[in-house]
C-alpha cells in the first residue's frame, strides 16, 4: 500500500497523495499567513507530522528524498541476531537432494538481527523453545489480528479528529460513535462539521472515499430563474 498524506490550511484540505506530491503543498500553505492551522498528516496513522519547509520546493523533494532513502537505524536497547535452530538451519552444500530423516523439516528461516530491551530478552529467553521460536509465534498471531483493521482504522480517524476537531461541536459524542463502529450515528453527529474534515474523517474511519470536490471548495451550481412568466433554457 502506498503512504498516502493530507495537509490542512483550517478546515480546508488542500491536498492529498504521496509525501512528494503534498509536502510542496504544505510548503507554500505555510509561507501564506492563514486565519486556521497548517497542518500536514500521516493518514496510516491520523498523526500530524512535521517537515523541514525551508529552502525552495526542489530542495524541500531533495530533502525529503534523501530522508526516505536512509532510515535511521535504531538508537538504542541491545542487539542481538536471532539464528535458527540447528534443526532449522539449512542443509550443508551438497546435500539438498538428500532425503531427510525424521524430525522438524527446514523452515528456510533467515537470520536477521533484531533490537530489544534487556526484559525483552529475558522474557524471550524464558518462552518454551527459545526466542526465535517465540518470536515467530507473536508475529504469527500479530500477523491473524491483522486481517480485522478496525482498531487502527478507528484510532487513526481519533488522531485527526482530536487533531483538528475537538473544538468542534459533538466532537466527543463523535469519538463515541467511532469507537463503537456505528457509522450512521457518526454521519449524523458530523453532519455539520465542515466537509473536508467530515469526509478525511469518515475516509480514515470507515474507509469511505466521497472527497468534497477540488480540496474542499464546493462547486457553483447555476439556479434556473423562479420568476413567474420567464422560462428558462
Amino acid at each position: 500500500m502506498t503512504p498516502s498524506y493530507t495537509c490542512f490550511d483550517g478546515f480546508r484540505r488542500v491536498a492529498s497523495g504521496d509525501l512528494s506530491t503534498v509536502a510542496p503543498m504544505f510548503q507554500r500553505a505555510h509561507a501564506q499567513p492563514a486565519p486556521g492551522p497548517v497542518l500536514l498528516f500521516d493518514d496510516a496513522t491520523g498523526r500530524t507530522m512535521d517537515i523541514d519547509t525551508r529552502g525552495s520546493e526542489e530542495q524541500l523533494l531533495a530533502r525529503l528524498a534523501e530522508g526516505q532513502a536512509s532510515e535511521p537505524g535504531p538508537r538504542s536497547g541491545r542487539r542481538r541476531t536471532v539464528a535458527p535452530t540447528d534443526a532449522e538451519r539449512p542443509a550443508p552444500a551438497g546435500t539438498g537432494g538428500e532425503p531427510r530423516g525424521r524430525g522438524r523439516p527446514k523452515l528456510g528461516v533467515v537470520a536477521r538481527e533484531v533490537t530489544l530491551l534487556p526484559r525483552h530478552w529475558d522474557w524471550l529467553a524464558a518462552q518454551r523453545g527459545g526466542a526465535s521460536v517465540a518470536l515467530r509465534r507473536l508475529v504469527e498471531q500479530a500477523r491473524r489480528a491483522d486481517t480485522d483493521d478496525t482498531g487502527q482504522r478507528h484510532e487513526r480517524a481519533y488522531h485527526f479528529m482530536s487533531a483538528l476537531a475537538g473544538d468542534l461541536p459533538g466532537f466527543e459524542e463523535a469519538i463515541r460513535a467511532l469507537f463503537a463502529d456505528d457509522r450512521s450515528r457518526l454521519e449524523a453527529l458530523l453532519a455539520h462539521w465542515p466537509a473536508d474534515v467530515r469526509a478525511h474523517a469518515m475516509h480514515l474511519g470507515f474507509g469511505a472515499t466521497t472527497e468534497p470536490a477540488a480540496a474542499g471548495r464546493p462547486r457553483h451550481q447555476p439556479q434556473p430563474s423562479t420568476r413567474q412568466g420567464v422560462s428558462t433554457p
